[in-house]
């Protein structure tokens, strides 16, 4: 049957799934696609042509968009791909800890405060220097699959 096996997990949460099934066909370049468990950006894709007895496949190379590894993965264009629910929200940086957490504003007024700064050298220096500098940051967080991370970085002036 299949290679891989399927756990399930059960929790009790909202019952919003993290990833719809999308044809593999229909997914293109730029768009998002799960390869081995893992939320992916699609930078390239290629088909190749139905054989004697069989289907058309897709070849997706992809890099995960939270640790940056390139993924590689071949469906039959005819099934279906889990495609994960990526959302970006900005929020506004209120203090860095010491042991690497960022304490963040929501739109709401309320506080965030588990997220780690990001592992990205760039970024991370950027996010600093900006905050040691008093400067007003609001930073882009991406979620999928239940992981959130630091992205990107904006400066909205002097506090």
């Amino acid at each position: 049957m299949s290679d891989e096996e399927h756990h399930f997990e059960s929790k009790a949460d909202a019952g919003a799934s993290k990833t719809y099934p999308q044809q593999a066909g229909t997914i293109r370049k730029n768009g998002y696609i799960v390869i081995k468990a893992r939320p992916c950006k699609v930078v390239e894709v290629s088909t190749s042509k139905t054989g004697k007895h069989g289907h058309a496949k897709c070849h997706f190379v992809a890099i995960d968009i939270f640790n940056g590894k390139k993924l590689e993965d071949i469906v039959p264009s005819s099934h279906n791909c889990d495609v994960p629910h990526v959302n970006r929200t900005d929020y506004q940086l209120i203090d860095i800890s010491e042991d690497g957490f960022v304490s963040l504003l929501t739109e709401n007024g309320s506080t965030k405060d588990d997220l780690r700064l990001p592992t990205d050298e760039p970024l991370l220096s950027q996010i600093k220097d900006g905050f040691a500098d008093g400067k007003d940051l609001v930073v882009t967080v991406m979620s999928a699959m239940g992981e959130e991370q630091i992205c990107a970085i904006k400066d909205i002036g002097p506090k």
